[in-house]
């Protein structure tokens, strides 16, 4: 009686092992996999979406854009406020110009051939005058320089022009044919210059001296 009570409880403590392992082992796993669970959830939280990689890229981009352009917008704006330079915005014929702000400027010492003139009509070279000053100042920085007179009658600046890389724009439309020697005191400080390019553009027969009798 005694041995079988013995066999009995041995029996019931194995069994009692056996659930305890089981329990062990159910709870470890349970806590295994909500670690997977979290890793899981942590790595969707974490990855973007491939829209998400675009925002962010193009994100990136934008200051490299900004920044872009705001050197571009320094670099005009640094053009614009050159000291003693100003915009060419519209040749008016072969001899005067506007700039950006507006004003007209009157080169000193050459008188082109008319090419819009109410009184005259166009003139022999007139046009080709008009276009060769184009070709030179136009959407071009220059710099003017003052004789004695600022203003014609028609309130236009009386100016030297520049360009510039130094081109004296009244002796080189003189040089090349285009306009003739004008002298109109007081503003002589080139004069003798502006004749003697007049006379070497006639005897090469430049320009308008070829073209008009």
């Amino acid at each position: 009686m005694a041995t079988h009570m013995k066999r009995e409880l041995k029996q019931l403590f194995i069994l009692l092992g056996l659930l305890l392992a089981i329990g062990v082992y159910l709870w470890l796993g349970s806590r295994e996999v909500e670690k997977l669970v979290s890793n899981s959830s942590l790595f969707a939280t974490s990855t973007p979406s491939h829209n998400e990689n675009q925002v962010a890229s193009s994100s990136l981009d934008e200051p490299e854009a900004e920044s872009a352009d705001a050197e571009a917008m320094a670099d005009k704006e640094e053009n614009r406020n050159r000291e003693g330079y100003f915009l060419v915005t519209r040749v008016i014929d072969g001899d005067t110009v506007e700039l950006e702000n507006g004003q007209k400027v009157r080169y000193i010492g050459v008188n082109a051939p008319e090419s819009v003139s109410p009184t005259k009509g166009v003139e022999c070279f007139g046009k080709a005058a008009s276009q060769y000053n184009a070709d030179l100042v136009l959407d071009e920085y220059v710099r003017l320089e003052k004789d004695v007179s600022e203003t014609d009658r028609y309130k236009r600046l009386l100016r030297y022009v520049y360009l510039e890389d130094g081109t004296f724009v009244n002796l080189k439309i003189a040089e090349d044919g285009y306009a003739f020697a004008a002298t109109f005191p007081p503003d002589v400080w080139y004069s003798e210059v502006f004749k003697a390019a007049q006379a070497e553009a006639r005897a090469a027969g430049r320009g308008l001296w070829s073209e008009c009798k």
